[in-house]
């Protein structure tokens, strides 16, 4: 037909109708295609990811992977037209042996050059998913062993990883997009390298406190810690810091170097839990009473199940009280268990208090 073979604005009504078909068919079936791509992967982790769908591993992979298409499909359509990809945007001279030649920069090139940096970046987008999938897949099993070590050392892998994915995919940018020698690029940073050395010194020895806190293992997800006046329980420990979920449920990010230079106590690995206080009664309250008051004390505290290095004395001559310690030690790793414990115990204690025909003394002030 010879209308296809018309001019428009620099490109035939062919060349738009391919342009606009290739765009129309790959964001139609882009969807398709992406499950079909994220299926075909996935046999190759079949054998290693038994216990997890395959849907997971789709919808993990399902957007990159649309991306991808999506970033193809335009490269592939712009290829159709000829204007304006050859309008120039600039010159300049490159050497060819001894002779100068003058090039010129047109928009064709700025295209390619913007989809060979989205088609790089979607491709270590992929990369950096399936490390979220294999991630996903080794916690779900540490989730099934008893040591809370995996559960810890997944997520820091997982990091590490994408990391290294980060640094390679940046150099590979450089060399292909830029057309930068990396390797040049790294030797010839001189006095520039030990300034980002000296500004990454920080970030270094948060890593180096990463690595010291998994092989020293002070702790592991899932402890109970106090470090520098904070408390709370381990929910992640990553690559630069370490998430602390406090009793207040909030969120505390602490770098992994304040973690092993601080004085850190883990509440989780102590074998008990240390009860003390004092309690006064009133100098009404005879020897006998006194005796016995102690003794019931003692007898119900040596009852109770979990609970051990019993103490209970007449401590001291207080201003408006005879004051009597209490101590002892509760085997309780639940902390609402531990409360409830102490609780009836104080309960019991008041119970007994009054059982005697004493009292709980208050400041007073008699006159004479």
């Amino acid at each position: 037909m010879e209308f296809l073979n018309n001019i428009y604005w620099g490109n035939s009504v062919q060349a738009y109708l391919f342009f606009a078909g290739i765009i129309l068919v790959g964001l139609t079936f882009k969807r398709i295609v992406s499950r079909f791509l994220s299926r075909l992967l996935f046999r190759v982790f079949k054998n290693f990811a038994e216990e997890v769908k395959i849907d997971t591993f789709v919808s993990i992979l399902l957007k990159p992977f649309e991306f991808f298409i999506t970033i193809v499909t335009l490269f592939i359509a712009s290829k159709q037209l000829k204007h304006p990809m050859g309008v120039e945007i600039f010159t300049y001279t490159v050497k060819q042996g001894n002779l100068k030649v003058a090039e010129s920069f047109k928009i064709g090139h700025l295209l390619d050059k913007i989809f060979l940096f989205l088609i790089i970046w979607s491709v270590f987008w992929i990369i950096l998913r399936i490390i979220d999938f294999v991630a996903y897949v080794f916690l779900h099993r540490a989730q099934k062993t008893e040591n809370k070590a995996d559960d810890q050392l997944v997520p820091f892998l997982k990091e590490l990883s994408k990391f290294i994915v980060y640094f390679i995919g940046f150099f590979v940018l450089l060399g292909y997009v830029f057309e930068v020698n990396a390797v040049s690029l790294i030797t010839g940073l001189g006095i520039g390298g030990i300034a980002i050395a000296l500004a990454a010194k920080e970030s270094l020895e948060n890593l180096i406190g990463s690595f010291t806190i998994f092989i020293d293992k002070p702790f592991t997800v899932g402890d109970a810690v106090k470090v520098d006046g904070i408390e709370g329980t381990i929910e992640k420990v990553g690559f630069r810091s370490t998430i602390i979920r406090s009793v207040d449920k909030t969120t505390i990010i602490i770098p992994n170097r304040a973690m092993i230079d601080g004085v850190l106590e883990n509440l989780t690995r102590r074998n008990y839990r240390r009860v003390k206080f004092t309690i006064g009664i009133t100098y009404e309250t005879s020897n006998t009473q006194i005796q016995q008051i102690i003794q019931e004390i003692k007898g119900y505290l040596y009852g109770l199940e979990g609970v051990s290095d019993v103490q209970v004395n007449f401590e001291s001559f207080g201003d408006f009280a005879l004051n009597i310690q209490i101590l002892y030690l509760v085997h309780q790793d639940n902390y609402a268990d531990f409360l409830t414990i102490k609780e009836a115990v104080n309960f019991k204690v008041i119970e007994i208090v009054e059982a005697q025909g004493s009292g709980f003394a208050y400041p007073t002030q008699r006159s004479v």
